[in-house]
């Protein structure tokens, strides 16, 4: 039964330079690669070597835990470096494309005909199963393990977020091919959420159980979503999909191939040109940002993702595996003498009525990365509960998994969270503290010691 969900805590930061409705298409990239980093706790077990030729959707290295999950090339052409740090630990893998487009084809038959075992053994084998994470823990799914439900977030409220409707209307077919499949592998326990303004997904989608969210930020995160349709208590678990990784999943059931393209809004206050851009998983950043001109030569900063939980990254990176946005701010390395005097900096936004900047607070603004502060004593202000929609302690929680105690951890809703979930309070908090951090470290103390 769908559901008309209203989130009041959070908070929407709006910034300037959200990108257009305009899809670009850019040329293939010289380079791409498989960032190790993406795929968290996945020891590889490389199948090919440098120098080695490689097709599109041919296995590069499979899971150490489990050889049926394989990591697949986004391109044909051949391994030009695999790139490792300390104790020989892999980090990232380039590949050189070629001009000839080569493809592994799978055998596929239509979903009314398999069963949900053999739907899974394909995704595996054909390298879209690390596109399905899981809950609790936030990493790649077991495939050994069915969920108790499937959720599918189709909209973004993060600062600078993307329009997955103005995405999907390009691909609407592929993604309810998607969306098919795994009904399939779960029947009847796959839940879409929507924007309460994405009218043209809510008509596309009607045979589905969709739900409307509204909201501030982080009314877009399915980890909010989780939290009100399907609460995950100790031994349940849930997988998660990103909208344009249905897609792919979809073209796979059509095509027979692995066809990873992916669309990305390049944006932030800094960009002139602020865009959609068609590309492929894994293409380097370069390829992308030579076509955006800068509204000065102000020193800024590429995040792979959204500005509130991405990466920093440089001109040379490469395209995050789960990316549909590269962020752009200015470096926030000016400093203003007495700044810590209130209505003195009166242009820095501020949650708090410490300048004039909440009499403008409907306007999108210029933000940079400056913190304006340290990190600082860390106090019982009830400011996080403020813009966590959940209910759940998140002071509580983030301490106890500093501590790491794990029975209070547990009975503090550990297995229904997220770094992601945490990205506003990172930005809310008076004590700088990096609270993502934290928590993925609580969450992998607990898989360390219980799994």
């Amino acid at each position: 039964m769908s559901e008309d969900i209203r989130i009041k805590k959070g908070l929407s930061i709006n910034i300037k330079g959200v990108a257009d409705k305009e899809l670009k298409k850019v040329p293939l990239p010289n380079q791409l690669a498989l960032i190790l980093d993406d795929f968290h706790l996945i020891i590889p077990k490389l199948i090919l070597r440098e120098g080695d030729s490689v097709k599109r959707g041919q296995p590069i290295f499979y899971s150490k835990s489990n050889e049926k999950m394989k990591f697949v090339s986004p391109v044909t052409g051949y391994i030009e470096k695999i790139e490792r740090g300390e104790r020989r630990k892999i980090l990232k893998i380039v590949i050189k494309p070629s001009k000839e487009d080569l493809a592994v084809k799978h055998k596929v038959l239509s979903t009314e005909k398999l069963k949900s075992s053999k739907i899974i053994e394909i995704l595996l084998e054909s390298g879209c199963w690390p596109f399905i994470k899981q809950r609790p823990f936030d990493i790649i799914a077991n495939p050994k393990v069915l969920p108790k439900s499937i959720f599918v977030s189709c909209f973004d409220s993060a600062p600078l977020g993307i329009d997955f409707e103005f995405i999907l209307k390009h691909q609407i077919t592929s993604f309810k091919n998607g969306l098919n499949v795994l009904e399939k592998i779960l029947p009847n326990k796959l839940k879409i959420g929507l924007s309460k303004h994405q009218k043209y997904l809510q008509a596309e989608l009607n045979k589905y159980d969709t739900n409307t969210f509204s909201g501030p930020h982080p009314s877009g995160n399915v980890g909010v979503h989780i939290h009100h349709l399907d609460p995950i208590s100790q031994g349940e678990s849930v997988w998660v999909l990103r909208p344009e990784d249905v897609c792919i999943i979809g073209n796979l059931f059509e095509s027979g191939e692995y066809i990873p393209t992916r669309t990305i809004a390049v944006s932030g206050p800094p960009v002139k040109n602020p865009s959609y851009f068609k590309t492929i998983i894994g293409a380097k950043l370069s390829s992308v940002l030579k076509n955006i001109e800068f509204n000065s030569d102000h020193e800024f900063r590429i995040i792979n993702g959204d500005v509130l939980s991405g990466i920093k990254v440089e001109k040379d990176g490469y395209l995050g595996f789960y990316n549909n946005n590269i962020s752009i701010l200015k470096e926030g390395n000016n400093y203003k003498l007495f700044g810590w005097i209130p209505f003195i900096n009166n242009n820095v936004p501020s949650i708090y009525r410490s300048s004039f900047n909440w009499l403008t607070s409907s306007k999108p603004k210029d933000y940079d990365t400056n913190l304006n502060g340290e990190e600082r004593a860390f106090v019982v202000t009830g400011e996080m509960e403020k813009f966590f929609p959940m209910d759940i302690y998140p002071m509580q929680l983030i301490k106890e998994c500093m501590t790491g105690n794990i029975e209070k951890m547990e009975r503090l809703g550990i297995y229904e969270v997220a770094p992601e979930d945490f990205g506003l309070i990172d930005y809310a908090s008076s004590s700088k503290i990096e609270a993502q951090s934290i928590v993925r470290e609580g969450l992998d103390y607990l898989i360390k010691e219980t799994l």
